[in-house]
């Protein structure tokens, strides 16, 4: 089982004079310390306009930044939004930062969910999709040696070479974002690997993992010329603590995550209020003083608790055969610190256990050569992107914003 790290760079009201430079550069350092530890992956979003929930706008700067910084972690796009960039500035960025950080990129992409962010840049939620898939067919030409062009519905692209180009051949491993559960199955069909950003049980993990082997090897439908890359990662909250009490006091953001996707999710096409006509730490602070039972719930889900309780946890899951654990550990207002000792603690204490797994791997080339055949599982029963312990909230009406 491999482990990675995840950002969007949220940053809750109020915000103060240097608040924006001091959530960076603590990120940076979560992520060289990450590095320092032995952790796989490192998770950076791109979304626009979404105040509070994610300062994360450009993640191939910061992924730049942090290809300086550190040596051996892969820097994942999680995800580049193919809707609302051009695919030649896709495919140089890639390639530029795959060449800064001597090839450990990994290219994760996606649509975005919401209006909020797709309408500034002439995109629609009705059409997303599609700008999406051809996006995908006019990429991955452009990585391989000489001129490419394309002409489509969304794209009219003339004959050029798209230089530089990436380190990895033939282009760094591909990811699909995958915020609806069912779009696991997709990725799976279109043989990206998964990256699942939502919270789900280890029963629901099963069940998704084997849609998702089910689609990859029996019923692929690549939408260009590229090599498949057949891996499933889930996100889960995560704070590592000495006990179980001390990680959930420590681990608050997690819920303010989960609130924010909550009201975000309730709107139609997910559209976000006016700038500064809510504050969202705010309205968070309120549900959590009139719903206490339904905080420690919340609470008591993801992987937040003692180096014992996470490694339990862990075992499950990898019952289910998960590829890679993504852990969501800035979130809200937690701290820098106690980021950092999250990390450190489990590393020490959780990760030498999970590091190896040749069961796993027995069984993914099992599976992929089609000696083991999966079950077909009905997914209909775990389609809720939130999960049994999440919060349920209906957005309040708008309230002036502070800050």
């Amino acid at each position: 089982m491999k482990f990675g790290i995840f950002y969007e760079l949220q940053l809750p009201r109020p915000w103060q004079s240097g608040d924006e430079l001091r959530l960076y550069q603590d990120a940076l350092t979560q992520l060289e310390t990450a590095d320092r530890l032995g952790y796989d992956y490192a998770w950076v979003v791109e979304h626009h306009f979404l105040e509070e929930y994610s300062h994360s706008p450009s993640p191939e700067s910061f992924l730049a930044a942090a290809s300086q910084r550190t040596k051996n972690i892969r820097l994942g796009h999680g995800i580049f939004q193919l809707t609302t960039n051009h695919p030649a500035r896709v495919a140089e960025r890639v390639a530029v930062l795959d060449l800064l950080s001597r090839g450990r990129v990994e290219f994760g992409m996606g649509e975005s969910a919401s209006i909020t962010e797709l309408t500034p840049f002439g995109r629609d939620m009705e059409t997303k999709k599609e700008v999406f898939e051809e996006a995908v067919r006019a990429i991955f030409p452009m990585f391989k040696d000489g001129g490419s062009e394309h002409h489509g519905k969304y794209f009219d692209i003339p004959l050029r070479n798209v230089v530089p180009k990436p380190v990895q051949k033939p282009h760094p491993p591909l990811w699909m974002a995958c915020s609806q559960l069912p779009t696991i199955e997709r990725a799976g069909q279109n043989g990206f690997g998964a990256l699942g950003f939502q919270f789900v049980s280890a029963d629901a993990a099963h069940a998704w993992v084997h849609a998702y082997y089910n689609a990859i090897t029996k019923r692929l439908k690549k939408l260009a010329d590229y090599e498949i890359n057949p891996n499933m990662a889930l996100v889960s909250f995560f704070m590592c603590a000495k006990t179980d009490e001390e990680a959930r006091a420590r681990a608050d953001g997690a819920t303010f995550f989960q609130f924010a996707l909550r009201f975000y999710g309730a709107s139609q096409n997910r559209q976000r209020p006016a700038p500064g006509t809510v504050n969202m730490w705010d309205e968070y602070n309120k549900w959590k003083r009139e719903n206490p039972e339904a905080q420690e719930a919340a609470l008591r889900g993801g992987l937040i608790g003692s180096p014992e309780t996470i490694a339990k946890k862990l075992r499950r899951f990898r019952t289910s055969h998960i590829d890679q654990v993504i852990l969501l550990n800035q979130a809200g207002k937690n701290s820098h610190e106690h980021i950092c000792e999250s990390l450190e603690l489990f590393a020490k204490e959780v990760l030498p256990e999970f590091r190896e797994d040749p069961e796993h791997e027995a069984w993914k080339a099992g599976v992929m050569s089609g000696a083991i055949q999966l079950e077909e599982i009905d997914t209909q029963a775990f389609t809720d992107r939130y999960g049994k312990l999440a919060i349920n909230v209906a957005p309040p009406k708008p309230v002036a914003a502070t800050g």
